[in-house]
């Protein structure tokens, strides 16, 4: 790292900064685009002689401390945030967020387009966000098909939906206890454990275990009313831009019989809608 590269940088992220996005009142014409020196100092709560030496180059070793400070003054993304970091040479510092439970509308545009394949998005506390036309119709069983870990253990369409009802039970349990590691300030998961503790005895009894796991990929088999068994694989896919949310993918070999049960599923909930 240069002091050159990394005052280039700020001098860079701070004339993209208008000062009415950073709350700051101006009268009259600016000399410079974006903020000034001294206006990132008082966001930033430092010295301005101290940000002048960091854009010239002369102080070329700021704690992670300022660099987070920096970060917030400058308005900076992620991956914004670790290019500064990287310019310094440190390692950003673990800012704990709270998970997005917004659905981008081209994610949703994506799911949807999923014509032949059951698709939806969780977040840590395993609500489903949004799902496709095929999954609506794969969950249609449960009375409310909102959240994996109701629909296991609360809901009376579980225990013959889940062809091994026991295993899967302890997935939801792992998953949840696996997402306290991370999200541990995220209301909504609270929320759901504690309900689900209050609930369910199954759920009391599993949670009591040390178990922990995130599964990115496995097998399940689950049992549908109108078509039969279903062996079905499944992925998980982290969502880039939506800190916690998960996108999973159920699929089937092409020609099998439950790719072959899955498009009767959609079609007869086609019929059904169109009717």
């Amino acid at each position: 790292m240069t002091g050159s590269a990394l005052g280039e940088y700020l001098r860079t992220a701070r004339s993209r900064v208008q000062p009415a996005d950073a709350g700051l009142t101006t009268m009259g014409r600016r000399r410079v685009a974006g903020l000034r020196r001294e206006e990132v100092a008082v966001l930033a709560g430092m010295n301005t002689d101290y940000y002048a030496r960091l854009e010239q180059g002369r102080e070329r070793r700021p704690s992670p401390q300022i660099l987070d400070a920096l970060c917030d003054a400058l308005q900076l993304n992620d991956e914004a945030r670790e290019h500064l970091y990287a310019l310094t040479g440190l390692v950003p510092t673990r800012r704990r967020r709270l998970p997005v439970d917004t659905i981008d509308p081209s994610l949703r545009q994506l799911l949807h387009g999923f014509l032949h394949t059951p698709a939806f998005v969780l977040n840590p506390a395993l609500d489903i966000l949004v799902a496709n036309a095929l999954c609506e119709a794969l969950f249609s069983p449960f009375e409310h098909a909102d959240n994996l870990a109701h629909m296991t253990f609360l809901d009376q369409a579980g225990s013959s939906f889940y062809g091994q009802w026991a295993l899967s039970a302890e997935n939801v349990v792992a998953s949840l206890r696996h997402a306290t590691g991370s999200n541990a300030d995220y209301p909504r998961l609270k929320e759901v454990i504690d309900g689900l503790l209050e609930a369910s005895a199954e759920f009391g009894e599993l949670w009591r275990r040390p178990t922990v796991r995130e599964k990115t990929r496995d097998r399940k088999q689950l049992v549908h009313p109108e078509v039969g068994q279903l062996s079905i694989d499944y992925h998980t896919f982290d969502v880039r831009g939506a800190r916690g949310q998960q996108l999973v993918v159920y699929s089937a070999p092409p020609g099998s019989a439950t790719a072959e049960r899955l498009s009767l599923l959609g079609t007869l909930h086609a019929d059904q809608r169109r009717s």
